[in-house]
């Protein structure tokens, strides 16, 4: 029962740095669903945020807040120290590696999947992303 919150937690940490790192494209759906901007500005807007700076920069601390993350999560399991770590190392990995990997589908899935059919209703231009996430024509 005392390791539900911290799942929570950790499941809070995993889908919180997914939406963080799909903010290069989200504003601009969001923009556009709420009428507060045209397609062809949202459109110049999400260009400018995925392939400009921002989009390296809100992946990296997307990755910053899955680390933190994973440090709150084990320091209220015990595992404080780096000697405690080595004990605890089969555990430490694979939360580590189960999490990144979520966190990772978590953020394709949000990015590239929903906000992409969410774009798309609102006739954002993004055609040439759905053709590439529908692996199964």
């Amino acid at each position: 029962m005392s390791d539900e919150p911290d799942a929570r937690s950790l499941w809070k940490w995993m889908l919180g740095s997914a939406f963080l790192a799909s903010m290069c494209c989200l504003p601009s759906v969001v923009l556009v669903m709420f009428g507060l901007a045209s397609v062809s500005t949202a459109a110049a807007l999400s260009d400018q945020l995925y392939w400009g700076w921002f989009r390296p920069i809100m992946l990296f601390v997307a990755f910053i807040f899955v680390m933190i993350g994973l440090v709150i999560h084990f320091r209220k399991r015990g595992i404080c120290t780096i000697d405690e770590a080595k004990r605890e190392k089969r555990k430490v990995v694979n939360t580590t590696l189960a999490v990144l990997i979520f966190s990772y589908i978590a953020y394709l899935l949000l990015n590239y999947v929903i906000l992409t059919e969410i774009g798309l209703l609102f006739d954002l231009p993004w055609e040439s992303s759905r053709e590439k996430y529908m692996f199964w024509k």
